[in-house]
């Protein structure tokens, strides 16, 4: 081979390397957190995926992890992520809080529950 073609197929394999291996992986998923975060590096939530939902653990990247929106995260945020499905839940890597109108049908009803209970149980524990 040529000097010129050693050079290209070494920057080609540098390249490759530094892509991160979960970027072809990512999906988006629909999540409302379904319970009060004690730990903001593993938030419980109701996450769909393809039509069915379940009860998961969303695992912040260090970029999401920085961002205020994550760190005022509460019970019965609606959210839409871009991930990856890991074995012991949900890596985020990047997050918008929807309002609960805006997700997909299989999470308004456990959405508008969670609201109303979060009306009747915890707003008056705020006082």
């Amino acid at each position: 081979m040529s000097r010129f073609r050693w050079l290209a197929l070494g920057m080609l394999v540098v390249f490759a390397m530094s892509v991160p291996a979960w970027a072809d992986d990512e999906q988006v998923f629909f999540a409302v957190v379904s319970d009060v975060p004690k730990d903001k590096m593993r938030i419980p939530a109701k996450v769909l995926q393809d039509g069915a939902s379940s009860d998961t653990k969303l695992i912040p990247s260090e970029t999401v992890v920085t961002n205020p929106i994550w760190r005022t995260l509460e019970v019965c945020h609606a959210l839409k992520i871009e991930g990856v499905k890991m074995g012991d839940g949900l890596k985020v890597m990047s997050a918008r809080v929807l309002d609960a109108s805006m997700l997909p049908m299989g999470l308004q009803g456990f959405a508008g529950d969670c609201l109303i209970k979060k009306a009747v149980e915890i707003a008056p524990l705020a006082d």
